[in-house]
């Protein structure tokens, strides 16, 4: 059984240069739909063609190919994270939230790989 309990949506979250040139691109290519940009937060999100899944693209002078983040969708970032320390998995840092949006915390599967689960906080 599962130690938290992950809702339908998995955003998978990019470092791209240029939010607003990627996003163009991401859709020309490969027609996917730009759902929003957030400015002030450096990050724009696309719809896939997959149901519930999402294209994230933070915003970063120097982003590192191939470091692509899958961000599983959570109810409840705070029980689930603490169900992870429980279970002795490593987290980077506290839970960052950008209030009316979203929640978010990073953790490490046994290779080292950067994993994250959210919170959606804008309501929707």
């Amino acid at each position: 059984m599962a130690v938290v309990s992950l809702d339908r949506t998995i955003t998978l979250a990019l470092s791209v240069r240029d939010r607003h040139r990627s996003a163009q691109w991401y859709g020309d290519m490969l027609g996917f739909t730009l759902l929003h940009h957030m400015d002030e937060a450096g990050w724009s999100e696309m719809a896939t063609n997959a149901e519930g899944v999402t294209l994230g693209l933070g915003e970063q002078a120097e982003p590192a190919p191939g470091n692509t983040v899958p961000v599983f969708g959570v109810s409840d970032i705070g029980a689930d994270r603490a169900k992870l320390e429980a279970a002795g998995v490593r987290f980077d840092g506290e839970t960052e939230t950008i209030e009316g949006m979203v929640s978010t915390a990073t953790f490490y599967d046994p290779d080292g790989n950067a994993l994250m689960i959210a919170q959606d906080l804008s309501g929707t």
